[in-house]
């Protein structure tokens, strides 16, 4: 480790014993969001999402093919996510990273084991002929917690969608079936401190990070740990109620841009 990051480890570490964030943040707080919608005119949904300075872009393609054997009268879904190198100096050209893989398992297992997408909605012919969504996340500049800000553009992307029906000569085009979204809310842990929405640097010192996707109830759908560090069973207990807390305000503001 070098000097520089040496001293901003302890500087991060000082704060946080006093209860402090570098940015003036309460340990709960979420940076500000800004989501909007429509961007990549030739998609057939886009989103791009800010979280504090983290920017990630989110693309939504469709095509016709065929499905998978044991679920032959449904629609197919992959997620894939690309760390463009002008997002961080960490990002390197080429075949995707481990963290990209990470990434895009995340989200897309948040948006499948909840079925935002109605992909039984998504058969054309059984067996033969159903839509494929195709989900593209492109980190366009990384200052930490991409989990939450890719989760949240993949979301409003998904939710703009409409269905080309017209272009296969199928009919008029429609919007994408989906259901209620979950919401994800991630924290790390850091020196017996434990923070939600993790810039860069707090990211750079965590021992343990923990993501917790709630729904509109408040009820948990998926929890996702990562790092070698772990959690107090109270620390959990702290880190999904403040995740239900935030999950309501990040929902509002998912739903205002999309138009709900």
């Amino acid at each position: 480790m070098t000097v520089i990051p040496s001293i901003k480890k302890e500087y991060l570490l000082k704060l946080a014993k006093n209860g402090k964030r570098s940015d003036g943040r309460r340990f709960n707080e979420y940076r500000k969001i800004e989501i909007e919608t429509n961007v990549v005119k030739k998609a057939e949904g886009s989103a791009k999402v800010k979280l504090g300075n983290t920017q990630v872009l989110a693309g939504i393609k469709m095509d016709i093919g065929e499905p998978y054997p044991d679920s032959p009268d449904q629609g197919v879904m992959t997620t894939a996510a690309e760390l463009i190198p002008l997002a961080s100096p960490d990002f390197e050209a080429g075949p995707p990273q481990e963290d990209a893989i990470e990434l895009a398992r995340v989200v897309d297992r948040g948006i499948r084991e909840s079925e935002v997408i109605e992909l039984d909605k998504l058969c054309i012919e059984p067996g033969e002929k159903v839509w494929i969504v195709f989900i593209d996340i492109h980190i366009l500049d990384y200052d930490g917690n991409l989990f939450d800000a890719a989760s949240l553009a993949a979301l409003a992307a998904i939710m703009t969608t409409k269905v080309p029906a017209e272009r296969f000569e199928l009919g008029e085009d429609y919007p994408l079936p989906v259901r209620e979204p979950p919401i994800s809310c991630t924290s790390v842990k850091f020196n017996g401190v434990v923070v939600m929405d993790p810039s860069l640097d707090e990211e750079d010192i965590a021992e343990a990070r923990l993501t917790v996707a709630t729904d509109k109830n408040g009820d948990i759908r998926a929890m996702q740990k990562g790092l070698t560090g772990s959690f107090t069973v109270d620390e959990i207990k702290k880190v999904i109620k403040d995740s239900i807390d935030n999950g309501k305000k990040l929902r509002e503001l998912l739903y205002k841009s999309v138009g709900k």
